[in-house]
């Protein structure tokens, strides 16, 4: 049986196609309508999701009766949305099945999970009235799924919000640039955590913005401040959940879950901890068919959207980084998710500070924006301070390194990196272009930041490719 999954309407539209328990594809509309974060359906998207067939079943995401109450609550505009008419707009046609917002969250980090049962942890700014919710989750040997809410806050009380309203504060895009408000944190100090506490135990709306709020505050200082209460608070929600749990496994989800800098605390209460790759609300279009189905899913991959066919370019890889030590890359199938994990990359040689310089003037973004290091498994421990085994394929942990000083375009201010882990088996190509890299230069992880621009979408396409590279002179291979 042939099912769509989509999340639409707000931000980050995506749709899911599953048969039976197997993910076929998965991708963001903004990947075909080179909008950034663009919440609305598109015909491309929809074209290629019908390559593998018409649905049988459609799932939306979250309940739109709930929905529309809470904005008429929160005296929003555009109160109510029809995903059947909505639906019907693009071609969509047959039974749509409503879900709900915290419950897809859920449901898409259990279901894509090795776990038979887990803790599962949600943490976004607003689903229907839900903001944060704690469950326990359980699979039989079928791989029929059942969960029971154990906790949950409701809106207005939201650490999402309050992300996003500090966001909104330092003159960035809420919903979007919370991961710079991260970034910015370490180059300032937290002067401002005590009245954001208090703003938080008070449960002031953030939905209504804190603009008014720490007049001529140093926006650096703002964004130490929020990411040190973001974390004080998180911790607490990480200890609630184990007392109430008593599981060893976490399941982490929502839009909340992308925060790695607070991720390091994760494992400090919990033995085994999974964050899908795409935890946020685009995420929900695979959540959206694992609620309504209660059914584990083969997750196997975060590589499930637009695919660029042929070989991993190793060799080509290869010369461009030791002539120019900068190279684009677009193959395989595109990442579902908002980070680059090899297939839609922009490489460089992490050995200088003035290729950090040089990545952010062609990706136009900030100065102090840090980037990632791409490193084998096998070598991690090696170059920071972890142990022996550490894995995170997906960049959702904060660690310290070691070689701050010889690979200084990969290390944050505070000394950090965000580590991306590759073994064989996660990325055969990927892990063989490392193995070269570091038996020809030495060095032992490459640079990895995404394929595209400030503002803009991941390179999505072989057309999409060439424009970049044309536009910006940087080599991309397929």
């Amino acid at each position: 049986m042939l099912k769509w999954g989509i999340a639409a309407g707000t931000h980050d539209g995506s749709l899911a196609v599953v048969e039976d328990n197997n993910i076929l594809f998965a991708s963001h509309s903004e990947r075909y309508s080179r909008k950034k974060n663009d919440p609305h359906l598109n015909s491309d998207l929809i074209h290629k999701a019908l390559e593998y067939g018409q649905p049988d079943k459609i799932y939306w995401y979250e309940n739109p009766y709930k929905k529309a109450l809470r904005k008429f609550v929160a005296d929003q505009p555009n109160k109510w949305m029809n995903p059947r008419k909505y639906l019907s707009e693009y071609g969509i046609q047959g039974d749509i099945i409503y879900g709900n917002h915290h419950k897809s969250h859920a449901a898409a980090g259990f279901a894509t999970s090795k776990f038979d049962s887990a803790a599962v942890l949600v943490i976004d700014a607003i689903g229907e009235f839900t903001t944060t919710s704690i469950g326990i989750y359980e699979t039989d040997g079928s791989g029929k799924i059942s969960g029971k809410k154990l906790y949950a806050r409701r809106y207005p009380q939201s650490l999402g919000l309050f992300y996003s309203a500090i966001t909104d504060r330092v003159k960035l895009k809420a919903n979007e640039d919370e991961y710079i408000l991260m970034g910015m944190s370490a180059y300032g100090k937290p002067t401002h955590a005590e009245e954001m506490r208090k703003m938080l135990q008070y449960k002031y709306n953030f939905h209504n913005g804190c603009r008014k709020f720490f007049p001529q505050a140093d926006h650096f200082d703002l964004a130490a401040s929020a990411q040190k209460v973001y974390e004080e608070e998180f911790i607490k929600l990480l200890s609630y959940t184990e007392t109430l749990t008593k599981s060893e496994n976490l399941v982490l989800m929502g839009g909340c879950a992308l925060n790695c800098l607070a991720n390091r605390h994760v494992h400090k209460f919990f033995k085994n901890v999974w964050v899908m790759p795409n935890p946020g609300d685009a995420g929900s279009s695979i959540g959206a068919i694992a609620a309504g189905e209660m059914q584990m899913l083969n997750w196997q991959t975060p590589y499930l959207g637009e695919e660029i066919k042929g070989k991993y370019p190793i060799k080509h890889i290869m010369e461009e980084l030791l002539e120019n030590n900068i190279v684009g890359v677009a193959n395989g199938k595109a990442e579902f998710g908002p980070r680059a994990l090899g297939n839609r990359s922009l490489f460089a040689n992490p050995t200088g500070q003035e290729m950090k310089d040089l990545v952010n003037k062609i990706k136009q973004r900030q100065e102090f924006r840090p980037f990632a290091p791409v490193i084998l498994e096998e070598d991690v421990h090696k170059h920071f301070y972890v142990e022996k085994g550490f894995s995170s394929p997906y960049m959702q942990y904060i660690v310290k390194a070691k070689d701050r000083e010889m690979y200084p375009a990969i290390v944050h201010k505070d000394g950090t990196s965000r580590v991306q882990t590759v073994t064989r088996k996660q990325h055969s190509g990927l892990y063989r272009l490392l193995k070269q890299w570091k038996k020809h230069t030495g060095i032992p992880m490459l640079l990895n930041t995404s394929l595209n621009i400030k503002g803009e979408p991941m390179v999505n396409s072989r057309k999409d490719a060439d424009l970049f590279e044309k536009r910006y002179g940087v080599k991309v291979v397929s």
